[in-house]
């Protein structure tokens, strides 16, 4: 077929040409004596990116995934308590795995369609007097629900406890897209993925280290290997690696953060937020609802739309894909045939939500759901258009 796929799931995302051209190298010395001119203003650039200039990055070869095993297994010991509060698949899957190196896990479930409950969450802090817990856990975008959480919030939970616990996020999709401060907010460990908004292929995990969590490193027991990070700390500070790094994905990393940091933090932010309103307003044009269950938690870079009773949002999926190109968002587990996604995270702009919303349409009318055609569409354009930059159009003699 001809054409370009529309890829609108919520990660991979969607590569621009300088990424892409900037990967299309052969490779190269990873050892070489000039290496470390790349590799030390890539780390200095990403803490920017991070909102840190205290903290340490970290890159792993690895997805988001390993970027979540080496934030518990470098800062805690066996044992170990740790809160996380779950309201979507990827919240439920940290848990797991903490669970997993056997640290004691301390749930706080929520409503899918929900966000991280503050208040729960302080009472708990507030309650463990003798400061059992060792870290709370947050996802901060739950891209299964569409639903984004208040981490300064949660760091404000834990100076109301006066609880020294150390504060971990995950921000696989909001890191790069949406609003993220690790210093302001307070944020010991973030994690991030580079296929969101990093706009890369899967295969770097990269994380975000305050001092205090590299201070809780030099006493935590638990084992590791592949991601220690007094291995790769000690390697790093010269601009090398303990092991052979990605070159190829740390050559598109540094067009991706020339880009992110040419556009500008607050404005990546602002665009994310724009679109994204966009893609709602379509969704209300259809009638049809949120999974999130309040605007307070609406996310940035993912929509998760509800079918209505009677449907199976994988009828919707697969129409979209095998007619029209379309790549949609599956429902996952607890939502699964319930709702599907559309993302709308990285490299993206209007007409690219006004052609996801498009397909969105007409594969919802040929699985009977009754939406008026067009109508997100122009729901959408019309925010777009009211909400566009003004712009003085050169004037025909």
């Amino acid at each position: 077929m001809s054409g370009f796929h529309g890829l609108f799931i919520p990660g991979p995302t969607n590569m621009p040409f300088p990424v892409r051209q900037a990967m299309d190298l052969p490779l190269e010395d990873q050892r070489a004596p000039d290496f470390p001119a790349f590799t030390l203003p890539l780390f200095r650039d990403l803490k920017k990116v991070f909102r840190t200039e205290s903290g340490q990055i970290f890159l792993f070869p690895s997805s988001g995934t390993g970027g979540w095993e080496a934030a518990i297994t470098n800062t805690l010991s066996p044992g170990d308590k740790v809160l996380i509060a779950v309201f979507g698949q990827f919240s439920h899957l940290w848990a797991d795995l903490c669970r997993r190196h056997g640290f004691d896990v301390d749930v706080l479930d929520v409503a899918w369609g929900e966000g991280f409950p503050l208040d729960a969450c302080e009472a708990r802090l507030k309650a463990d007097r003798a400061h059992e817990i060792k870290a709370v856990l947050v996802c901060h975008n739950e891209t299964a629900t569409g639903v984004t959480s208040d981490v300064g919030g949660v760091r404000r939970a834990l100076e109301a406890a006066r609880h020294p616990a150390l504060l971990m996020v995950d921000g696989v999709s909001s890191i790069a897209s949406i609003d993220f401060r690790m210093d302001e907010w307070g944020v010991d460990i973030a994690v991030c993925g580079s296929q969101k908004g990093f706009m890369l292929p899967t295969g770097l995990a990269i994380v975000g280290v305050s001092q205090k969590a590299l201070d809780a490193h030099k006493t935590a027991k638990c084992p590791r290997g592949f991601f220690d990070f007094t291995m790769m700390g000690n390697a790093n500070k010269d601009g090398f690696f303990p092991y052979t790094p990605a070159t190829t994905l740390l050559r598109g990393l540094r067009a991706s953060v020339d880009m992110l940091l040419g556009e500008g933090l607050d404005n990546v932010a602002a665009r994310h937020h724009r679109l994204a309103e966009g893609a709602r307003a379509g969704v209300a044009a259809w009638g049809l609802s949120l999974c999130a269950k309040a605007p307070k938690w609406y996310s940035d870079t993912v929509t998760a739309i509800c079918v209505p009773k009677g449907f199976n949002s994988d009828d919707v999926i697969k129409t979209a894909y095998h007619r029209y190109q379309l790549s949609l968002g599956l429902g996952l587990t607890k939502v699964a045939g319930k709702v599907f996604r559309i993302g709308h995270i990285g490299h993206v702009n209007e007409i690219m939500i006004l052609q996801a919303l498009a397909g969105c349409e007409m594969a919802l009318r040929d699985v009977g759901i009754d939406v008026a055609p067009g109508s997100g569409v122009a729901a959408a354009q019309e925010h777009y258009r009211e909400t566009a930059p003004r712009m003085e159009l050169p004037k025909v003699a």
